[in-house]
């Protein structure tokens, strides 16, 4: 169990950014105005959720675009972007564009696969090829090489009179390859985010092993245990490797007696698919953590996964009012972190490698 002498060190938050498709432009606003009171409570990082045709984020580079411009030390990511929907060229120039207009503070998170239903949009999203996309790891490891600032293709110097053209992805931003992330559910993902030099991103979503008992937190320790194996061993490292947890709690000690009515309705309705794995990959889902802050920590410091990080970034309920949000997020800052021994960003704390 972790105790006083291994402090929670960096806190953030995800949301999915949530809108009605009435009125779009309001949920957008509605996320930045989150991302800016992150800001101001000091979490030290905020990430959007990518979601495709559906009632969520679906350009959050755009979103972390304009985040950026209205705060100034907040980290902004992705959790995660699925490169089957992406052309990894054109995602590297974007990235770099961004990081840079943020001043280094973008974190991509990524993850590769089939897109979900693929069928239903393959051909409006490679109406040429299709059946040829690859969506393997390969394509993780391009986008990385590319945003590293590997050759692109030999051609390179000037053509004409002032046109100059560079041999690899423009703009550069030296720093965003060590900031790449990889979300993985599985121990063979984990490890394989460990090889390639990617941080890891375990969330509230994971795949057991075909021998494991169906425990979440003891599965989520043996993932990031593999990772951390993986990663101390790989000669390709590209800095020290960094683990989130990202688990949805949901603190009360502000709420009035309607929202904890309307949270634990959120939290009963979401528990029985957390009895038993899911699908037919055996997906397993984290319980919801509702409670004061001081029960929420007392759980967190119990569970297996939370005891081998010390970086979260704690999920955001998909479906509740700005409102909502802005005191789950204020107690958060003032409650539950400060009982996980977290300081607020700025305060004595040394930013990440």
């Amino acid at each position: 169990m972790p105790d006083s002498t291994r402090p929670l060190r960096r806190l953030g938050f995800l949301t999915i950014g949530l809108f009605d498709p009435a009125d779009p432009a309001a949920g957008h606003e509605s996320t930045l105005q989150v991302i800016e009171l992150g800001e101001r409570l000091g979490f030290d990082s905020a990430w959007l959720r990518h979601r495709h045709l559906q009632y969520g984020i679906s350009s959050p580079i755009a979103m972390m675009a304009a985040a950026s411009q209205r705060t100034s030390r907040i980290e902004i990511g992705t959790a995660v972007t699925s490169l089957g929907w992406e052309n990894p060229l054109r995602l590297a120039e974007d990235l770099a564009t961004v990081d840079l207009l943020a001043g280094g503070r973008i974190n991509p998170g990524l993850s590769v696969g089939e897109p979900m239903h693929y069928d239903t949009v393959k051909d409006e999203l490679y109406p040429d090829s299709a059946d040829l996309e690859d969506f393997s790891y390969a394509r993780v490891e391009r986008l990385a090489r590319l945003i590293a600032g590997e050759p692109v293709r030999e051609f390179s110097g000037r053509q004409g009179v002032v046109e100059e053209f560079s041999n690899r992805v423009e703009p550069h931003s030296p720093g965003l390859r060590q900031r790449l992330w990889y979300g993985a559910g599985s121990s063979r993902s984990a490890a394989w985010a460990g090889t390639n030099g990617f941080n890891l991103l375990s969330s509230s979503v994971i795949f057991p092993d075909e021998d494991q008992e169906p425990d979440f937190a003891r599965i989520q320790q043996s993932q990031i245990r593999a990772y951390r194996d993986a990663a101390s061993a790989s000669p390709g490292a590209h800095g020290p490797a960094r683990v989130s947890q990202g688990l949805v709690v949901i603190p009360t000690d502000s709420a009035s007696s309607n929202q904890r009515e309307k949270y634990q309705r959120y939290v009963d309705q979401r528990l029985p698919r957390t009895r038993s794995p899911q699908g037919p990959k055996g997906m397993l889902f984290a319980p919801d953590i509702i409670g004061t802050s001081n029960e929420i920590a007392e759980q967190l410091y119990a569970h297996a996964g939370f005891q081998e990080v010390d970086e979260v970034a704690f999920a955001l309920p998909f479906s509740f009012d700005h409102e909502d949000y802005v005191q789950i997020l204020t107690d958060i800052a003032e409650n539950l972190g400060p009982a996980l021994g977290w300081t607020p960003n700025g305060i004595g704390k040394t930013p990440p490698c």
